[in-house]
């Protein structure tokens, strides 16, 4: 049976309109709220466990796959960061208490100051935040270290989600638990937090040598240690302008620790 499309009037012979794709007509009642709830829940899900999953497999493979066309069963990658990057924030402020570490090792430093309390502050609430804004800086980086390879400023920031999902997810299941495990011992806790950054350059050999198989080792090697030197000066210049801004908003008392 022939309907009427309610949005562009064709008829549509299935379920959806072959002129502009609106679904066939359905009166909401009790089963039809029942099935768009049931299909957002286990779409959602699949597409989300399917893409961590492959992300831990083969970060660079499921990112070179999916900016060729293989897209259908995967989550969005800047909706995948937003998400990972809640889920990191809520572990590692509320669970293992970051927070608490910092302000040891601020204190140790003869750094506890409002300036500092208030950044880690701004990085507690909004890192989902923060991370889907690194993602543009970083796809411009990679732009300029990888520009002969082909790939565009968005293919490189789709690219860059994958990269970064990689990273967050490695995060939660390896470096927080060790965290967690350490949690007394604040400093301990901090070391282990800073020699995962020191792995995130052989994470990039690995995700790009995966997603450019048919390149050498040498050049990819090349063009990694480019990026992070550049992601280096990047990621010093976001801190002292963040820095400045808060300076400028508390002044000289944010130079003094605040009083308890």
């Amino acid at each position: 049976m022939e309907y009427a499309c309610q949005n562009c009037n064709r008829n549509i012979i299935e379920n959806f309109c072959s002129n502009c794709g609106q679904k066939k007509f359905k009166r909401i009642d009790r089963k039809y709220i029942g099935d768009e709830l049931q299909y957002t829940l286990v779409h959602t899900n699949k597409g989300f466990l399917y893409s961590v999953k492959n992300i831990l497999k083969n970060p660079g493979k499921t990112a070179r796959e999916f900016i060729d066309g293989n897209r259908v069963n995967h989550y969005k990658p800047l909706g995948l960061v937003f998400i990972l990057s809640g889920i990191s924030a809520f572990i590692s402020f509320k669970i293992i208490g970051l927070q608490k570490i910092m302000d040891s090792v601020n204190t140790s430093m003869n750094q506890n100051t409002v300036v500092m309390q208030e950044l880690m502050n701004v990085i507690q609430h909004y890192n989902a935040l923060i991370m889907l804004l690194f993602i543009p800086v970083l796809a411009l980086l990679s732009k300029i270290s990888f520009n002969d390879w082909k790939q565009n400023y968005y293919e490189h920031t789709v690219m860059n989600a994958f990269g970064m999902a990689y990273y967050v997810s490695l995060t939660i299941l390896i470096v927080y638990p060790i965290m967690f495990i350490c949690r007394d011992n604040l400093d301990l806790s901090f070391k282990v937090s800073a020699y995962a950054m020191v792995t995130v350059p052989f994470m990039m050999l690995y995700f790009y040598k995966n997603f450019y198989p048919e390149q050498t080792k040498k050049a990819i090697l090349i063009r990694v240690f480019l990026k992070t030197i550049l992601f280096a000066f990047a990621y010093i210049g976001i801190i002292i302008i963040a820095t400045m801004e808060l300076f400028i908003k508390y002044g000289v008392s944010g130079l003094k620790p605040p009083i308890h």
